[in-house]
């Protein structure tokens, strides 16, 4: 077992050093994507109250953003939360 002698020459403890590996990779993998998540939720909301062409009085403008955002918020509020569920 020459292979193992990073590790004092024992397969287990290798073995479980790879799985502890494995196991930081894949909480990275998970903060990377909700890290993506929740950005993409505020680049839509963002993108979103951006294209707006706002008119009329200054109430009028509110309810248009007001109308925009309830329509896009749903969306980005799903996106966090399961970029949350993930982390857990």
């Amino acid at each position: 077992m020459e292979g193992f002698n990073l590790f004092g020459g024992d397969p287990n403890e290798f073995q479980k050093r790879l799985a502890e590996l494995a196991e930081q990779m894949q909480g990275q993998q998970n903060l990377a994507w909700a890290d993506n998540a929740i950005s993409l939720a505020v680049q839509m909301t963002v993108a979103a109250v951006n294209r707006i062409n706002v008119q009329g009085t200054a109430d009028q403008q509110a309810e248009q953003i007001r109308s925009v955002i309830a329509r896009v918020f749903p969306e980005s509020v799903t996106l966090v939360r399961e970029a949350r569920q993930g982390l857990q």
